[in-house]
């Protein structure tokens, strides 16, 4: 019982010290330094510029306290950011790594050219080159990465890809860059593609132009 309350005692008497110190202490001085310092890396120089006033604007009064959401909402904002990384470098500086979007094709939209990014987002025909793939047709954005996946499991390489035709029926051709064109099926477009290669990369058939495989077991040769 005796040492029950001499244990009581004295976290009593740490508890009254600390509370006495704390009230001793000017509260008003107790301020976290706010971010002084933003650096961002991984675009070109004008739009990681672009993206270090807009962070600045978000008014980051305690390094500790940075609210994700924020960042979040910012970065979504910029068509040529993939993902990011923030790096706090106390007590005053953050550092902003940005993966860029890689360029895959360029597609037109209501009269307009733009590049197709891999976040899925159209931006406008002016950071890219016009060596990527045209993307002829209306397909929607999911249908173009459905295609690619394949072509990406394919032997195929997307770099020999000139053009894409996408039609109603929802099925595709693609135009190679040595002009052969691969008419490929609605369905069973891995099936197809497969099949196509076998004589694409064949001597024995270099100058064909058209491969159909459009019908199930089935191909058709034109030169």
């Amino acid at each position: 019982m005796h040492q029950r309350k001499s244990k009581k005692i004295l976290i009593y008497f740490f508890l009254l010290f600390l509370v006495g110190s704390i009230n001793n202490i000017d509260v008003h001085n107790l301020k976290f330094l706010s971010v002084k310092e933003i650096n961002v890396n991984g675009l070109d120089n004008e739009e990681n510029s672009i993206i270090s006033k807009k962070v600045k604007k978000l008014k980051l009064d305690n390094i500790y306290l940075i609210k994700k959401k924020d960042f979040n909402t910012l970065m979504e904002s910029n068509n040529l950011v993939e993902k990011y990384l923030i790096f706090k470098k106390y007590p005053s500086s953050l550092n902003i790594h940005i993966d860029k979007i890689t360029f895959l094709a360029r597609i037109s939209k209501n009269g307009k050219i733009y590049d197709l990014g891999s976040n899925g987002k159209l931006i406008e025909n002016r950071h890219s080159n016009n060596q990527l793939p045209f993307v002829f047709g209306n397909p929607e954005i999911i249908e173009f990465f459905n295609i690619k996946r394949v072509i990406d499991e394919s032997q195929i390489s997307f770099e020999e890809i000139e053009s894409l035709y996408f039609f109603l029926s929802k099925r595709w051709d693609l135009k190679l860059r040595n002009n052969v064109i691969i008419k490929l099926p609605y369905d069973n477009t891995k099936e197809g593609l497969k099949l196509a290669s076998e004589f694409l990369y064949n001597n024995e058939f270099k100058d064909i132009k058209i491969i159909d495989v459009r019908i199930k077991n089935q191909i058709i040769l034109n030169d």
